[in-house]
């Protein structure tokens, strides 16, 4: 009888990340970036485009987990880093900055000296998906990266959920991994604050399941509308400092 293959969680967020970056699950999802990267777009003609998979980033001791949708395809698909390189990070790094969560209000590279205090950002696709709507198969297929960033990142208090669908599957990979039982009463509203009852299993995180809000996703199209203003992010900033100084 052939012996099944022993699975190696990986032990640090260095594993992750190589692992995110190597991923070629989802063909149309690839098939795409590199194609984004090989054409590019005309005021990125000079640079080399990254291409690939991008992993999370920030501080491996956060007390603060960012998830979004996925990279953009002239943002993230072309400089590495989530929401780095496009209107979504400059509005979104401007609002950290504000809030003393980073050390500068901009991300324009991977090396241009962005560090993030408490505050870990991820998403839930790791590649820029076509018009921005990755099917539910591929948002399945990269569940396991989100899980194991939060096995690792284990001094979290507060999730914030930008839009609808980074909503929906952190929800999810709680509940696949038995940490939530249901979905019930969790709505995906802008502000909303929801502290989550875990089931209390071995499997749940050390100190209990995080705070989850939920925010509009700082998308141009979001923000060039009105329907998120930066007044408007800087409340959920402003609630998630007072959960995370609460005594």
């Amino acid at each position: 009888m052939r012996k099944r293959m022993k699975v190696i969680v990986p032990d640090n967020l260095k594993q992750v990340h190589d692992g995110i970056i190597a991923c070629r699950k989802c063909p149309r999802l690839r098939r795409y970036c590199e194609r984004v990267a090989r054409i590019k777009r005309k005021a990125y003609r000079d640079q080399e485009y990254w291409g690939r998979p991008v992993p999370g980033f920030g501080d491996p001791r956060a007390r603060i987990l960012i998830v979004g949708l996925a990279p953009a395809a002239h943002g993230g698909n072309r400089t590495g880093r989530v929401f780095t390189g496009d209107r979504s990070g400059d509005f979104l790094f401007g609002a950290l900055y504000r809030a003393g969560f980073s050390n500068q209000p901009d991300s324009r590279r991977r090396d241009d000296g962005l560090v993030l205090m408490r505050v870990y950002i991820t998403a839930a696709v790791r590649c820029a998906p076509p018009a921005n709507k990755p099917s539910r198969i591929e948002r399945g297929r990269c569940q396991e990266y989100l899980l194991r960033e939060l096995r690792l990142l284990t001094d979290l208090k507060i999730v914030i959920a930008l839009g609808r669908i980074a909503f929906e599957e952190y929800l999810n990979v709680l509940i696949l991994n038995r940490w939530l039982s249901s979905r019930r009463g969790l709505r995906f509203l802008h502000g909303a604050r929801y502290p989550l009852k875990d089931r209390a299993s071995k499997k749940t995180p050390p100190a209990g399941l995080p705070i989850l809000f939920a925010s509009y996703h700082p998308s141009q199209q979001n923000t060039q509308t009105g329907r998120l203003t930066a007044e408007m992010f800087d409340k959920v900033l402003s609630s998630v400092q007072t959960d995370l100084f609460a005594e």
